[in-house]
């Protein structure tokens, strides 16, 4: 197999998955500019909303387990992938809710990222039908990384394909440091929404001073309504919109969910500034206490022409561990399963 961009030279298809991998991990970690991501991003789904704004944990009462797996540019074997784990509860003990998470997010072989953290969030009765909800988190942020299957350009021999020692000399060198987020969430009637800061500390990866290592705060604004269609059938929409801001990256959504007691299926538009335009949608199964879900993202339009069509599946699963006393004051919202 001809290796393009290359003339002449013969690399096996394995050697061109590690090539890829590289060039990837390269692309997004080494060469991004100021506009891209500065860490695995799950999109403003609610499954994974704990880790963006605390203010959401004990939010459904329920002690509720999540579950998330996520594959990232599927078909290409450029072996991105997340797992996510979180559970969170009302505590009367502590007037609010609590829970924690922990996500493994492991990038090509090259970077692994382990985040995990801890999130409270004080319930408030502001008013006769209005709630608010405010969240701090405290967290760590580990990331690795494995160059022992990373491919240089000054590897590639054009007869015999890769043969030669690297000149590049990196170490596998981890870091952990500490992070806090702190969020808001109002709920009134039917309506309800939630404000959050991310990195407070604004941690540095490398741990070397330079502003570019340091992870940007993040800023994310979501709204949620539940409104009935057929009441009689217990069939309702929920409209929703999200932003995110983190450094010079903006990235805007809006979609709804739509649901029974039973299942739901969501529509997604998301639009970045890098002129990308991705669609996502999905579907939810709920049976008693334990509800599983499926979602499929693509893009419609590449900025850059760089993104594949396909860019994330994710699979997953939700169940209740434990049931809140529902007499309690507090209003409680239906977290959409996307």
């Amino acid at each position: 197999m001809k290796f393009k961009g290359i003339p002449g030279v013969d690399i096996s298809g394995q050697d061109i998955m590690k090539i890829h991998s590289s060039l990837i991990f390269f692309f997004f970690f080494i060469f991004s500019g100021p506009v891209f991501c500065q860490e695995t991003n799950y999109g403003p789904g609610f499954q994974t909303i704990i880790v963006n704004n605390p203010a959401f944990a004990g939010s459904d009462l329920d002690g509720t387990m999540r579950i998330s797996y996520l594959n990232f540019y599927p078909g290409h074997h450029y072996n991105f992938h997340s797992f996510f784990l979180s559970y969170d509860s009302y505590f009367p003990v502590l007037h609010g809710g609590a829970g924690f998470y922990i996500a493994n997010d492991y990038l090509g072989g090259i970077v692994n990222d382990i985040r995990s953290g801890l999130s409270y969030s004080y319930f408030l009765q502001a008013g006769r039908e209005f709630y608010i909800n405010a969240g701090l988190s405290a967290s760590f942020f580990r990331r690795g990384f494995n160059f022992s299957d990373a491919v240089f350009p000054d590897q590639i021999d054009p007869l015999g394909g890769i043969s030669f020692s690297s000149s590049e000399i990196l170490a596998n060198e981890n870091t952990a440091v500490f992070d806090v987020g702190s969020g808001f969430m109002f709920i009134y009637r039917k309506f309800s929404g939630g404000f959050a800061i991310t990195h407070l500390t604004q941690p540095d990866l490398n741990r070397n001073g330079s502003s570019e290592e340091k992870l940007e705060r993040k800023y994310l604004l979501n709204l949620i309504a539940d409104l009935d269609l057929i009441k009689s059938r217990q069939l309702k929409i929920m409209p929703l919109a999200s932003i995110e801001l983190q450094g010079e990256y903006f990235c805007a959504g809006a979609g709804a969910v739509i649901r029974n007691n039973y299942l739901s299926a969501s529509t997604l538009m998301l639009v970045n500034n890098n002129r990308n335009i991705d669609f996502q949608t999905g579907f939810s199964f709920r049976r008693d206490k334990l509800t599983l879900f499926y979602i499929y993202r693509f893009n419609l339009r590449s900025g850059n022409s760089l993104l594949p069509f396909s860019l994330l599946h994710q699979t997953g699963l939700t169940f209740s561990l434990n049931t809140v006393e529902k007499r309690i004051k507090f209003k409680t919202i239906n977290m959409p399963v996307m």
